[in-house]
């Protein structure tokens, strides 16, 4: 009897049929930094075919996070002495944005999920197996 533990793994991305086809351009209300982000992931992500309007929210959220964790590395590099509340508070800017991108596929495990869909071999017992 074989079965199926599916606790923490997360679904495979793939192409959504209301993808969006072009890229909007980045909220102003975005920092410099966020913006920038945006313009570096956004044609990755609309070649993708995986992003709908719903999911626009998501990826300001990590383009927010990863340019506050980029707005905190300019302020301590430019410390004589650094922030040690400055980088805790990197930390947590930099963890959500690798969970919010994890969700998009823009990370390498979560780009292998794209890809995973295309063997539909879901009889292997072994979890661990590489293919």
């Amino acid at each position: 009897m074989s079965s199926k533990h599916l606790r923490g793994v997360k679904p495979a991305v793939s192409a959504d049929a209301e993808a969006l086809t072009k890229a909007p351009p980045a909220p102003d209300y975005l920092s410099s930094q966020a913006k920038a982000e945006w313009r570096r992931i956004m044609p990755q992500l609309i070649a993708r075919q995986i992003i709908t309007r719903a999911d626009l929210a998501g990826i300001e959220n990590y383009c927010s996070a990863a340019g506050a964790a980029r707005q905190i590395a300019e302020i301590i590099n430019s410390m004589p002495v650094p922030d040690l509340k400055l980088g805790g508070l990197q930390i947590r800017y930099m963890q959500t944005a690798r969970q919010l991108a994890a969700e998009y596929g823009l990370t390498p495990t979560s780009r292998a999920r794209i890809g995973s869909n295309a063997t539909g071999d879901d009889d292997d017992d072994n979890p661990l197996a590489v293919t």
